[in-house]
């Protein structure tokens, strides 16, 4: 039903599905006066999520590493949307140092934070270590964001205290999560060369993306935190994310073609979970396509998020 209901556009739950667009899911909804920072806005499905959020009134910010790229991105939201605000900020996931001074270039704009979208990735790369010493997929897409969320969380807690409007973290993950090592999470094997397989690396990568969300989210919840936090699994998207694995995805498009998204509906989950008023206190969920869906066994996990949590602060240390 997962896949006719992809393949066809059915409506789910919520009155949307695989075809509905960023801006559909988002029509009629005000997010002036809320700050959405918004990591790799400069490429892929970050700029149609930054170009909706900017268009529905929000203080866009995007994180980016290639600033001439986002500077474009900003300037083009701005030929189309005069009123739009939108900042830049330099940002490289995979460096711990990059993610601290830009938390630290954001907090120093004294601005409220509302809404944080971890949608920035690399996938299927070539073995290699971060400036960190940490496999680099895994630094890129999983610790670069939980190092982020935990240098913003008190601002979001405290904009959502002070404003009463519920604050919302969103991580993209995948459903490359269920392509992952035997393990799930290699705990012991994060960096090894020797086992390494790219696929399954961005698997890993993307099953810790719906980990973290769902420990982050049982971490807020015990605290009364007016903050949600919630997985999103974009779909099948052409990007230049892919740019790894021409040939691989080039045979999958072949072979799932009616399965693939254009960009405009590949963003609509993310902008989905981050403004819609129905998701108001849903926190821990893995949604696809704009509606809940069930991941993994892995990825349902308490026991495995636990543990990523406490290697994920190890590792941030």
């Amino acid at each position: 039903m997962r896949y006719f209901s992809q393949a066809t556009g059915i409506r789910g739950p919520s009155g949307f599905g695989s075809r509905s667009t960023a801006e559909q899911v988002t029509d009629s909804i005000d997010a002036s006066g809320r700050t959405v920072i918004i990591t790799g806005g400069s490429s892929g499905i970050g700029v149609e999520t930054a170009r909706v959020m900017a268009l529905r009134g929000a203080h866009v910010i995007i994180g980016a590493r290639n600033l001439e790229a986002a500077d474009s991105v900003k300037q083009g939201i701005l030929q189309n949307t005069p009123s739009a605000k939108i900042d830049i900020i330099e940002l490289e996931l995979s460096s711990q140092n990059s993610v601290r001074a830009f938390a630290d270039k954001f907090l120093a704009m004294n601005l409220p934070l509302n809404i944080l979208i971890n949608n920035a990735g690399v996938m299927n790369c070539p073995y290699n270590l971060s400036e960190d010493g940490i496999e680099l997929q895994f630094a890129t897409n999983h610790i670069g964001h939980f190092l982020l969320a935990n240098l913003l969380l008190d601002k979001m807690k405290s904009t959502a205290e002070e404003t009463g409007i519920e604050g919302r973290i969103v991580i993209l993950s995948s459903a490359a999560h269920l392509v992952t090592y035997r393990e799930g999470i290699r705990f012991d094997k994060i960096n090894d060369k020797n086992t390494y397989n790219s696929h399954s690396a961005y698997g890993q990568s993307k099953l810790a993306n719906i980990l973290h969300a769902k420990e982050l989210a049982k971490h807020l919840k015990e605290e009364g935190a007016n903050v949600t936090v919630n997985a999103v699994n974009p779909g099948l998207i052409k990007t230049n994310l892919m740019r790894h694995s021409v040939f691989y995805f080039t045979m999958l498009r072949v072979l799932l073609f009616v399965l693939w998204k254009n960009i405009p509906q590949g963003a609509a989950t993310s902008c989905y979970v981050a403004l819609h008023p129905s998701l108001k206190g849903v926190s821990g969920e893995y949604f696809a396509d704009c509606n809940i869906e069930t991941p993994t066994a892995k990825g349902r996990n308490e026991e495995l998020a636990k543990k990523l949590w406490e290697l994920s602060e190890t590792l941030i240390k």
